[in-house]
């Protein structure tokens, strides 16, 4: 009898966390997150071949810090509805445009 109760206590237990997996997955987007890792690599670049200036970098880092926070929150009913992921995907296109525009102006790291 101990076998089968501690059998049915671990059944409940793996439906019990699959069931909060279930739920946590809503919140996953590979793509908005492989957007992020893509753009900071743009901006990695663009402080090592000099193309950004130290201010410029700073600023498109704390664009950068500024989604991941409204993602988070946006993630923290564990859900990211469709609207939601429209307005990251919106942030994202606006910082990809800024990232471009910064790293093709006639500023470079030797000048300000």
């Amino acid at each position: 009898m101990g076998k089968i109760a501690a059998m049915a206590v671990a059944a409940g237990l793996v439906g019990i966390i699959t069931g909060g997996i279930a739920l946590a997955g809503n919140t996953d987007d590979p793509v908005i997150q492989q957007r992020e890792a893509n753009q900071q690599k743009r901006i990695d670049q663009g402080v090592a071949s000099g193309r950004l200036t130290p201010r410029e970098a700073g600023r498109l880092e704390a664009q950068q810090a500024k989604i991941k926070q409204d993602e988070t929150r946006m993630k923290a009913d564990g859900n990211l509805s469709r609207r939601e992921r429209t307005k990251l995907t919106k942030e994202q296109n606006r910082a990809s445009r800024t990232i471009f525009r910064k790293k093709h102006n006639r500023r470079t790291a030797g000048t300000s």
